[in-house]
């Protein structure tokens, strides 16, 4: 029985979600102040806590939740993720202390573990081949306006409101948008023969949230303190334990074998590439306009708009040329490594619109090139693991991201202050963009022969000739 088409409703439901759960991951870096001194009286690792938290449990749940969302239902996944999203976001709303608010920030990370996969496969399983593409668009327009509303609404809940507004506001928020799924969503087929691997999931998990641990807190506590070496010695071994077990087992949750496809590893590079510029300038973004250029916090949300315009209009001129990914794929990241150069050469007497103008090319770039990327990771798995292949490709989003805001925090620190630190940051990450780039760009194919590991009683080896 073929499964239903994809409606408007459905699509627009389902973007709303996943807009939802990204846009948390920027909305409290602006509230920072507002929580240093209420009556919360948080250290200053705690504060730090109460911002990563979310991050931390967020990418190192991804892939088991994409997993359980291929085995017992995306729709259920879903539900059960904003279900816990709202019970983290009433928990850091109320919290009297600061472990209570960090608790509260871990599991609403957890809601957003399993809502991000589930939202992208459901997609992929109702859209037709022909329309995936444009789907992932706007999927991926989702994803950007995430960060924009954050932003904004963080921005403007630090200026007029309390903290504990933000995330009241996320508890009647994700009840109007569990109802909006139950009538709108129709039910995928489960895969039985998703593997879930309790042993593997616990490796897998425990060494990404070392990794993410380090990279996120490597700036604050020095790249060789004994907490940060330790940190990623664990992840190391935690993973290598992991691919150790997964090549030895007859149903793993992710064997690494997937990654001898080339569209695979190109693709996913790719996506934390890109995710990786981005966020490098997320960081310095409200930093130089509140510090430099001397705005309010609701007025340093509205200045990033422009980061939003490429990814609502690009992707709609990006899917005629669909056919050749590597192209858009090459082009969108060069976009955003010549964006990253521009904003690098900001300071204080730059017009606003000079700097906008470099935000729309970033943001073209990430139209461009993350709905080709995004598919790129999806259909290098079998048609029964598109779950856990959302969560593999956001999980690679979230580390990118993690690592550019490590690095660009990073080089920052090692200048006197943010005016003459901004521009050699962002050119590092520039550089490192044109890097990544040129290895994505070598590395994808356009026409390309996956193996496809299918997992059952028996371990089966098939080859497709796909164009995606």
């Amino acid at each position: 029985m073929p499964p239903p088409a994809l409606k408007r409703s459905t699509l627009l439901t389902l973007c709303a979600c996943v807009l939802v759960a990204q846009s948390m991951v920027a909305a409290i870096n602006l509230l920072i102040p507002q929580l240093g001194s209420s009556s919360l009286h948080p250290s200053h690792t705690e504060l730090l806590w109460m911002v990563d938290a979310y991050v931390i449990v967020f990418a190192g749940l991804l892939i088991p939740a994409g997993a359980l969302g291929d085995r017992h239902g995306r729709k259920g996944a879903l539900l059960a993720g904003l279900t816990l999203f709202a019970a983290g976001a009433a928990t850091s709303a109320l919290a009297q202390n600061p472990a209570t608010l960090i608790a509260g920030r871990g599991l609403s990370g957890a809601g957003a573990a399993l809502i991000t996969p589930a939202t992208m496969s459901i997609l992929v399983h109702l859209s037709a081949p022909g329309h995936r593409s444009r789907a992932m668009a706007s999927w991926t327009l989702a994803l950007g306006l995430g960060g924009l509303a954050g932003n904004l609404g963080g921005g403007l809940v630090g200026q007029f409101l309390s903290w504990r507004a933000l995330f009241g506001a996320m508890v009647p928020l994700a009840a109007l948008l569990a109802l909006a799924v139950t009538l709108t969503t129709p039910r995928t087929a489960r895969a039985p023969h998703s593997n879930l691997d309790p042993t593997g999931t616990v490796l897998l998990t425990t060494g990404l949230v070392a990794v993410l641990f380090g990279i996120i807190e490597g700036p604050t506590y020095g790249w060789a303190s004994p907490r940060i070496v330790t940190a990623f010695a664990a992840g190391a071994a935690l993973i290598a334990a992991f691919t150790r077990h997964a090549l030895r087992s007859r149903a793993p949750l992710l064997d690494p074998r997937v990654f001898t496809s080339p569209t695979l590893r190109a693709a996913t590079l790719g996506t934390a590439t890109g995710f990786f510029g981005l966020f490098s300038l997320f960081y310095v973004n409200s930093q130089y306009l509140q510090g430099i250029k001397g705005y309010g916090a609701a007025v340093t949300g509205v200045a990033i708009v422009p980061l939003t315009i490429g990814m609502a209009l690009v992707p709609k001129l990006a899917v005629r040329w669909s056919h050749r990914p590597r192209a858009v794929i090459g082009t969108g990241l060069a976009l955003i490594d010549l964006g990253l150069l521009g904003a690098s050469t900001a300071d204080a007497g730059t017009p606003y619109w000079t700097y906008a103008c470099w935000l729309l090319v970033i943001s073209a770039g990430t139209g461009l090139s993350m709905p080709a990327l995004t598919v790129g990771v999806v259909t290098s798995l079998p048609p029964h693991q598109t779950g856990l292949g959302s969560g593999l490709g956001t999980s690679a989003r979230e580390l990118g991201a993690a690592l550019g805001v490590a690095v660009t925090g990073t080089i920052l620190a090692a200048h006197p202050d943010l005016a003459q630190g901004m521009g050699p940051a962002l050119r590092t990450v520039a550089l490192i963009v044109l890097a990544a780039t040129a290895i994505v760009v070598v590395g994808h194919r356009d026409r390309t022969t996956t193996r496809t590991i299918a997992s059952g009683e028996k371990r089966v080896l098939s080859r497709s000739s796909r164009r995606i």
